[in-house]
């Protein structure tokens, strides 16, 4: 017998959609509140001391968080071939923009004390700014996109083409809403973290700072819902497509449906807990920040971040990328994958590497746990950022 056959074609392709759901929530809530801090830092510190306390929060640990992108990008990459395919041209200029803006991260790290200029200091300062503002926009600005259908067609061949123009249509109203639902969300999560690692006016500053931005978050995340309901979004699969099939996305038929993508919660009522999670964790997060509570409101923007993803992910089901200039190239669970083989065999990978490196994340942690010391920043120039 071979291996591959113990698990069929169709159960391979739900497991993979639901690990590329949880590396895309595990990268949005590992490295998220890396960006999150880096946007709230004008706002919570106010001396360069201050600064320095908010850049040691996250420090030593954003390295290690960029391991969920890259587990993300690999897992498109050889799970879902088109669906990467699409994105990276599709979506080019936006992926180089958050590119950008990552590279960054790093080099504002290594760099911003490395002079003592106050010009040269809030240069860098700025830079990391843009380094968390800007890839938090524009993933949500994707997402926006995504929802609303992208523009791309397969022709005979099976051969791409991207039929959109430039960056900046990507930048639609309903986009640009969901791109800011993103940076408020990651805010909130970053403001988590920060309440939770540092101590004095920079915690204070973090949680009302943190507070604003959940308010934001239930407010743009419930906007977003309601303008999704009122302007009808979704597709419909007309007929049945084999589950078992090989992947071919032109060979079914796909429909505008209003309303489509809201059909799966009236469909299967389990599915409300990922939007009523976005929610309450915000909510939570919310009060937990006014109460000053250790972690707590760390681990209700995680839940936050989980139900939004969630939502998205479950509204949609079973597509993954909708195309809006032709319906029948729109990739589904069904019709975007590798082959049995293949997603098999990554299978096995994952369940080898991903617990060890969770095992290492948490050890990471554990070390490294405890409240950034001002004091001893100030004290040790060569080691402290």
């Amino acid at each position: 017998m071979i291996l591959h056959t113990l698990i069929d074609y169709d159960t391979l392709r739900v497991i993979w959609w639901l690990l590329l759901g949880v590396l895309l929530i595990g990268f949005a809530i590992m490295d998220g509140f890396d960006l999150g801090t880096a946007i709230l830092l004008p706002f919570v510190a106010k001396t360069d001391l201050e600064r320095r306390v908010v850049i040691n929060a996250v420090g030593p640990v954003w390295e290690g968080n960029q391991v969920w992108l890259i587990l993300g990008g690999g897992a498109i990459f050889a799970a879902w071939p088109p669906l990467y395919a699409v994105s990276f041209s599709g979506f080019y200029l936006a992926m180089f923009a958050i590119l950008f803006a990552l590279i960054l991260r790093p080099v504002g790290f290594k760099y911003r004390s490395k002079r003592e200029s106050a010009s040269w200091r809030s240069g860098w300062d700025w830079a990391l700014f843009v380094g968390g503002l800007v890839p938090a926009l524009v993933m949500g600005v994707a997402v926006g996109n995504v929802l609303q259908g992208v523009r791309f067609h397969f022709d005979t061949d099976l051969r791409i083409f991207y039929d959109g123009s430039t960056l900046f249509e990507l930048l639609n109203p309903y986009g640009l809403l969901c791109g800011l639902l993103s940076v408020a969300m990651l805010a909130m999560h970053g403001a988590g973290w920060l309440a939770l690692k540092t101590d004095g006016a920079v915690a204070g500053r973090a949680r009302a700072v943190g507070r604003i931005a959940a308010v934001a978050t239930v407010a743009l995340f419930a906007l977003g819902g309601a303008w999704l309901w009122l302007a009808g979004m979704g597709y419909h699969i007309v007929g049945t497509i084999p589950a078992d099939g090989p992947s071919n996305p032109l060979a079914k038929t796909v429909a505008l449906a209003p309303g489509a993508w809201l059909a799966n919660f009236s469909a299967h009522p389990w599915m409300l807990a990922g939007p009523a999670l976005g929610v309450l964790g915000a909510l939570g997060s919310l009060a937990l920040l006014g109460s000053r509570s250790q972690g707590g409101a760390f681990l209700a923007s995680s839940a936050s971040i989980f139900g939004i993803i969630s939502t998205v992910g479950l509204s949609m089901f079973p597509f993954i990328l909708p195309s809006s200039v032709d319906l029948r190239s729109s990739l589904t669970v069904w019709d975007a994958s590798s082959s049995h083989l293949t997603l098999f065999i990554m299978l096995v990978c994952a369940a080898i590497f991903v617990p060890i490196v969770l095992a290492y994340t948490a050890w990471v942690y554990r070390v490294l746990w405890g409240k950034v010391d001002a004091r001893a920043i100030a004290d040790d120039s060569s080691h402290a950022y």
